[in-house]
């Protein structure tokens, strides 16, 4: 099957954080099974720009990517050329897969496949939650939403990675078809060996963002009173950090943050196996692969019921889920840190359950089925 990617960003600019790795891992797995995927992008880069020579295909880990010029440097990513190709080539695809929503980059070529009659499969990674809804150009998106979104929508065929990214969206456009399929996710193939931390270990590992939730796990340790320490793993806007560790050191729990910088690679799931517990208390949070790496190497986890993984975690008792009230984290914390045996158990059985479900071409395969069933030509 020859398959098309439209996306705003691709590889190397990790900078746009999960979206660009989730969507790299399922194209090159697509590849593995035998399918031809090529992926229109452009050399967005933050406020910079990727040094790729635009508009000319480049094999990227075994897939076809073509970098666009943009001609703005914002969120918005807008790129002539990459309309002008798609206009051209829509049709000799046998399915077309829309990254992302709210930037004119994926209006504009949505609405080319409407007027070349192909209904594109869209991803919207998580842009219909109601705290993406309800912050950032709130009253730019109900504008475009009701004038031209659901028009263009309801010629699209739907994936979402999580149940609640499902109701979301429903709501977005009611009766939307489509299917419920996880993301992907590289696992580590290293069995990491657990030891007995001397004070109870609490992990976060995410970009540090206002909409993480960080400060909420700050303010819930501000008052437990057993030995902890909460290693946090990440990088965001230093005026933002520094008021994170402002208010630890407001609240006298300082001394128990260490905050170690980024991780990636097998320094990540090193970290992550080291913990006792991993939390992540999101605003909102589409899907969250730290999770399902949390769990491949046996490390419970703590997480809002804003994250989209929290029924999956629910269902299968792999951790714990509470709301982004300050007292139920705390309570929750208490809970985790007494619950030996649970956290024993998921220790124990979990990482195997987690590589088995989240094998890649497994789930590229349930990507192809909903490729098959939609046929977009």
């Amino acid at each position: 099957m020859k398959i098309l990617f439209i996306a705003p960003s691709y590889k190397p600019a990790y900078i746009y954080g999960g979206p660009v790795v989730v969507i790299a891992l399922l194209a090159e797995s697509l590849v593995k099974l035998g399918h031809l995927v090529t992926v229109y992008t452009t050399t967005a880069n933050g406020k910079s720009e990727l040094d790729m020579i635009p508009g000319t295909a480049q094999i990227v880990d075994g897939v076809e990517v073509f970098y666009f010029k943009r001609i703005t440097g914002d969120h918005t990513h807008i790129s002539p050329a990459l309309w002008r190709k798609l206009n051209k080539q829509v049709k000799e695809f046998d399915a077309v897969h829309l990254h992302s929503w709210w930037n004119v980059l994926i209006l504009g070529a949505a609405l080319i496949c409407k007027k070349n009659k192909v209904i594109p499969v869209i991803s919207p990674h998580g842009m219909f939650s109601n705290y993406i809804l309800k912050t950032n150009n709130s009253n730019i998106k109900k504008w475009t939403q009701g004038l031209i979104g659901k028009k263009i929508l309801r010629n699209t065929i739907l994936h979402v990675s999580t149940d609640m990214e499902w109701d979301e969206s429903q709501k977005v456009v009611p009766g939307w078809k489509g299917m419920i399929i996880p993301n992907l996710v590289t696992l580590s193939e290293k069995n990491y060996e657990r030891h007995s931390n001397q004070v109870f270990t609490i992990g976060f590992l995410s970009r540090i963002d206002p909409k993480k939730g960080l400060d909420l796990l700050i303010k819930a340790l501000g008052t437990i009173d057993f030995p902890y320490k909460l290693l946090v793993a990440g990088s965001g806007e230093i005026e933002y950090v520094e008021s994170l560790k402002a208010l630890s050191k407001q609240i006298g729990i300082s001394s128990n943050i260490e905050w170690v910088g980024w991780k990636n690679g097998e320094d990540k799931f090193k970290f992550l196996a080291n913990l006792d517990m991993f939390a992540l208390t999101s605003h909102s949070e589409n899907f969250a692969i730290v999770v399902i790496e949390s769990l491949s190497v046996g490390t419970p986890v703590l997480i809002s019921d804003q994250v989209g993984l929290f029924s999956y975690v629910k269902k299968n008792d792999y951790g714990w889920v509470g709301s982004n009230d300050v007292n139920n984290i705390q309570e929750l914390i208490i809970t985790i840190y007494k619950e030996n045996e649970k956290r024993y158990k998921i220790r124990h059985d979990v990482p195997e359950q987690i590589r088995s479900e989240y094998k890649p071409t497994k789930l590229a395969a349930q990507y192809f089925n909903l490729y098959s069933k939609y046929r977009t030509i």
